[in-house]
């Protein structure tokens, strides 16, 4: 371990969890089991097990864990409120669509030790760089192999680890490498010696190859040699003599390197496997964009149907849900409210067996978790079912709970020309709802937005009837209307009607279906009306399993909210994650310019005849890969993985391309294989890096990928981060590409 790991084991709380507690595990209100826990001797890893299960147990590592909650601050610990107080009560939050564990402590003084505890570990797991993460990375697998635990690993140990590690290999290479880290030819090895053996077997020669072409010497970069490389490859132009001496001050190891000015293949190694290293332009990661335009110039990241943690009818409602959507930077969520039995109203999906939550735990959560991730405004897209009287229920918890934050007046007292902007709205909720303009109003047939591909035939068909006979009321209470100020959701009566009459403040939702045909049929039209009014897409009723439509027919037309299931992981999500990683994650991205011009003579089908039309060429040569997950637990499988390419866009940007598949090798994997793409539209691309596990006899299995806009690369030899399929780190697992963007000749 290095110096710094002992400091954090002989911290005393640290030290708690090291010789281990017995704690209830709680799942429900009849759940409550003891299970032992203990944090193992890594630092990192905490075991659990059932004192009557015989020899099956869990592990988990704290990495994995984003917070810890003390007291009753989850539904579970909620439930058992009366049974235990909070101070022996925590909950541990994972990352991505990982459930929560929640636990017990025996007393006060032993939860207290857990929580600061873990977050002291956790601290230490999130500061460490990239060298320590990799040898961090490299120990827990030695102590994962390390069967009778005594610190020490034979050459037999060590190829049966290679193999759990994704590793195969040439054993009389890796048997030469094994003598020569064996510096007290005991035959066997001790962590720092294998830590060093790991090395020599990593050793990465196409990056020695990269650095070799730049070095006089072969030894090192001087500063000239470090800016020729950066301006030659990286594309960094004026400013790599500045950046090559910030960079040999970040990232080289050796001291006699920095004071001569020069980089040695270790701290080039470093540079290009950090975040500057990274596809992703690191200035895209933080806030750069213009947050003063209207509201209607940005795609904003939304949820459907945000409490459901699982599918559409059978799955559990839970706050968790909005609890996660908010945290990944969601700024939309949607309440599917209804009649509650004692006068509450419950949130959950109708007419199905999802479970109900009360409306008003709905409002805390989101007073709560709204500005955590952003402060830029949340719209809560209420989907009302409720009599008269529970809407005005819903009304005063809106009101009573939030407070300030929700925005219940014009902003200036005018009614808008155009809507304001996420700048001006910052830290405010607003109530997407139906709104009546005078009392007695006959409310557009419905309160409610979403309708089925059927009824959506049928209402279309009814927009031709005289307003006299427009005899479904639905009643409207006043109080919840008077909430609505900047989204009210009115019924869509074409491009036509919306260009001479509509409010900028009125928004209407769309089925994917009637989007995607709208988009086809009238794209330029429809571009036109989303620069000035804001419009919400959502799932079609058919997706009961809570799968996704792609978000990218949407964004084409410049639709602002394209509301996704965030609980369903895969491709869709990967693109939202993409799109929203930009801009400080704050869940707005401005629109192209000529998705935000109202004359503007954009259609998606025909790309070319925008004005300034730049087609632009892509390459893509794909190195290696390091290090990548496995799929397969089974201790002897090895991967045969292969990278495929693809880019969403307009319809003529859409393509694929992948390498070839290399056989047993998840290790070190070098492809060197170049893929080419012509991108017409660069403002909407969107550009995925999967990695797969060849399968000739069936479908090939995910291993990890990454997504981010075209307009977000870093051209040059970069590296890629791979993340999981709930778009989590999992590190060190990455790609090894070079990338030229060139203007089409």
């Amino acid at each position: 371990m290095d110096p710094e790991g002992s400091r954090i084991q002989d911290d005393p709380d640290v030290r708690v969890m090291m010789a281990g507690s017995t704690l209830r595990k709680v799942k429900s209100k009849s759940w409550k089991k003891q299970r032992h826990f203990r944090l193992l001797e890594d630092g990192l890893t905490i075991w659990y097990k059932s004192r009557w299960s015989g020899r099956g147990h869990s592990t988990f590592s704290v990495i994995e864990v984003e917070a810890v909650r003390e007291g009753h601050q989850s539904e579970v610990l909620l439930s058992i409120a009366e049974e235990f107080p909070p101070d022996v009560c925590f909950t541990l939050v994972f990352r991505g669509r990982q459930g929560n564990l929640d636990l017990v402590a025996d007393s006060a003084e032993e939860a207290t030790a857990w929580i600061q505890g873990v977050r002291k570990v956790l601290h230490k797991a999130q500061t460490m760089d990239e060298k320590e993460r990799l040898d961090q990375w490299v120990q827990d697998w030695f102590q994962k192999a390390d069967k009778n635990k005594d610190g020490k690993m034979t050459f037999k140990e060590v190829r049966t680890l290679l193999k759990m590690m994704n590793v195969e290999m040439n054993e009389e290479h890796a048997l030469h490498l094994f003598t020569m880290a064996d510096k007290s030819e005991s035959g066997s090895l001790e962590i720092q010696q294998f830590v060093h053996f790991y090395k020599m077997l990593t050793q990465r020669d196409e990056v020695w190859k990269v650095f070799q072409d730049y070095s006089g010497d072969g030894e090192k970069l001087l500063l000239e040699e470090l800016e020729s490389f950066l301006s030659t490859e990286q594309q960094e132009g004026e400013q790599s003599s500045q950046h090559a001496k910030e960079l040999i001050d970040s990232y080289e190891p050796s001291e006699t390197a920095k004071e001569q000015s020069a980089m040695s293949l270790d701290g080039f190694q470093a540079y290009l496997c950090s975040q500057e290293g990274s596809v992703f332009r690191p200035e895209h990661r933080e806030l750069h964009q213009d947050m003063n335009q209207p509201l209607s110039h940005y795609f904003i990241s939304s949820s459907h149907n945000t409490y459901l943690l699982e599918d559409q009818l059978r799955g559990l409602s839970s706050l968790e849900a909005y609890i996660q959507a908010l945290k990944r930077g969601c700024r939309c969520v949607e309440v599917d409210c209804w009649d509650g039995s004692d006068g509450e109203p419950v949130v959950y999906h109708g007419h199905t067996l999802t479970s109900k939550i009360l409306f008003r735990d709905v409002i805390s959560t989101l007073k709560e978790y709204a500005f955590k991730a952003s402060d830029f405004p949340v719209i809560l897209s209420l989907e009302n079912h409720c009599c008269l009287e529970q809407q005005t229920v819903m009304a005063q918890h809106l009101s009573q709970i939030l407070g300030d934050m929700l925005l219940t007046a014009l902003l200036d007292g005018q009614v808008p020309q155009q809507l304001p902007s996420p700048q001006q709205l910052r830290g405010k909720i607003l109530l997407k709802a139906k709104k009546m303009n005078n009392p007695g109003d006959c409310v557009d047939e419905t309160l409610t937005d979403e309708v089925s591909d059927e009824e959506e035939v049928a209402n279309e068909d009814a927009e031709n009837l005289p307003a006299e006979e427009c005899l479904k009321k639905s009643k409207l209470s006043r109080e919840l209307s008077d909430l609505v100020v900047y989204c009210k959701s009115v019924h869509f009566h074409g491009f036509e009607h919306a260009r001479s009459q509509a409010k900028c403040y009125e928004m209407s939702s769309f089925s994917e279906s009637k989007a995607k045909k709208l988009a086809k049929d009238a794209g330029t039209d429809f571009v036109q009306y989303n620069t000035r009014q804001l419009t919400r897409t959502y799932p079609a009723g058919r997706r009961t399993d809570s799968s996704n439509y792609n978000p990218q027919d949407m964004w084409n037309v410049g639709c602002h909210i394209v509301a996704l299931n965030f609980q369903t992981a895969g491709l869709e999500m990967d693109l939202n994650d993409g799109l929203f990683g930009q801009n400080g994650s704050c869940g707005y991205v401005l629109k192209p310019d000529f998705l935000r011009d109202g004359a503007t003579p954009f259609s998606p089908e025909k790309p070319r005849e925008l004005p300034g039309y730049k087609p632009l060429r892509l390459s893509i040569q794909v190195i290696s890969g390091q290090q990548l997950p496995k799929v397969n637990q089974k201790e002897g499988s090895i991967v045969d993985p292969l990278v495929r390419v693809e880019i969403f866009g307009v319809p003529l940007d859409q393509a694929k391309e992948e390498t070839s598949h290399i056989n047993n090798n998840g290790f070190n994997p070098v492809w060197n294989e170049t893929l080419n793409f012509v991108i017409h539209t660069p403002h909407l691309a969107l550009v995925r890096f999967e990695v797969e596990d060849y399968d000739k006899a069936s479908r090939n299995d995910f291993m990890g990928q990454f997504t981010l806009p075209f307009t977000c690369i870093q051209a040059g030899y970069r590296h890629i981060h791979l993340l999981s399929k709930d778009g989590t780190a999992i590190p060190p697992s990455s790609l090894f590409v070079h990338i030229s963007i060139s203007e089409l000749k």
